[in-house]
């Protein structure tokens, strides 16, 4: 996948660190950065949920330098920090079933690595550091669209991990004067996205489903909505954070579409596309899950110049075009 520019500085002489590198968003953050020739990109990455297919072709042209380790590991950190300008932290345990489910490793992924790398970033001088924060911070709050400084009760250990983020990039803003951002992802979706696994996203599992003649399973009602935001909107929202010099604190900013779409919606979406005749089936909600998720994109825009240039509907499109050609299908 290529990308429109969305800098305007000349980053050919500025080093890049790139934490969850072989993951989903991470290996898109990286193809951006070769594509517009990045001085030195490096990934670190423990493969535990990234894969390093994700990023060999770049690693094999030399274009980045690999890093296998743990971000649960501060000399790790440290190691993979030297001399680098700007640090894109992705890495991080995602999925509020799994948390659930081990709350532990989620809680030491998240936050004890979160802080292992805010406190290397900080101690090697980075220029400016951009996190992955979430949505689920919003929690139990019933406003929509989400503002952000507006928000509930988290609902999973996962929600309360994204949320200690942020609450450690404030103080280390106020207290150290490092000024991170933080973008709370709305489900964001694309090319290069885990279908494997128990802990799969929707969009994926759905196509994938649909495409091997599965019936698609929604958990609730179907009337769950969410702000379905393409990869390449996140991707923008991440170079124009790091490069921005119109923020002189810790932010946290709202990625998203402003765009509602529920889960029966997003159903007929995928087998429209597909030419497909299959209905889902419905059983019960899971645990932790917010009902409805709806951005208000104004402070991106207006702070940022954040604009999605691609919508749910043909990102979908192009979504189901990758998988189509991953499996084979016709």
């Amino acid at each position: 996948m290529t990308f429109n520019k969305y800098h305007q500085q000349d980053i050919s002489s500025s080093k890049f660190l790139i934490t969850g590198g072989a993951g989903f968003i991470g290996s898109n953050l990286v193809a951006y950065l070769v594509q517009y020739q990045a001085a030195k990109i490096v990934v670190l990455d423990n493969l535990s949920t990234g894969y390093l297919e994700n990023i060999a072709e770049f690693i094999e042209r030399g274009e980045v330098q690999f890093i296998e380790g743990d971000i649960r590991d501060y000399k790790t950190c440290t190691e993979a920090m030297q001399g680098i300008d700007f640090v894109l932290h992705e890495a991080a345990l995602g999925s509020v079933p799994r948390s659930i489910n081990d709350p532990i490793t989620t809680n030491d992924v998240n936050i004890s690595g979160f802080l292992n790398v805010l406190q290397a970033a900080k101690e090697a001088g980075v220029k400016r550091m951009v996190y992955a924060a979430s949505s689920s911070t919003y929690g139990d709050s019933p406003t929509l669209p989400k503002q952000e400084a507006v928000i509930g009760n988290p609902l999973s250990p996962y929600a309360v991990t994204k949320y200690v983020n942020e609450l450690y990039a404030d103080v280390y803003s106020r207290t150290y004067q490092f000024h991170s951002i933080g973008l709370r992802y709305f489900n964001v979706f694309g090319p290069k996205q885990n279908v494997n696994g128990p802990y799969a996203a929707v969009i994926p599992l759905f196509i994938t489903q649909i495409l091997n003649g599965e019936t698609p399973v929604i958990n609730g009602d179907g009337l769950t909505s969410r702000d379905f935001t393409f990869v390449s909107n996140v991707v923008q929202a991440n170079i124009k954070a790091l490069l921005t010099d119109n923020i002189v604190k810790h932010e946290v900013f709202n990625v998203a579409c402003n765009e509602q779409t529920s889960l029966t919606e997003l159903v007929s979406a995928i087998t429209e596309n597909l030419g497909s005749s299959l209905e889902p089936v419905y059983k019960p909600e899971r645990k932790g899950d917010v009902k409805h998720s709806l951005a208000d994109i104004s402070k991106a825009s207006n702070q940022l110049h954040y604009q999605p240039e691609i919508l749910f509907k043909d990102g979908l499109k192009e979504t189901i075009t990758y998988f189509q050609e991953l499996i084979g299908a016709s």
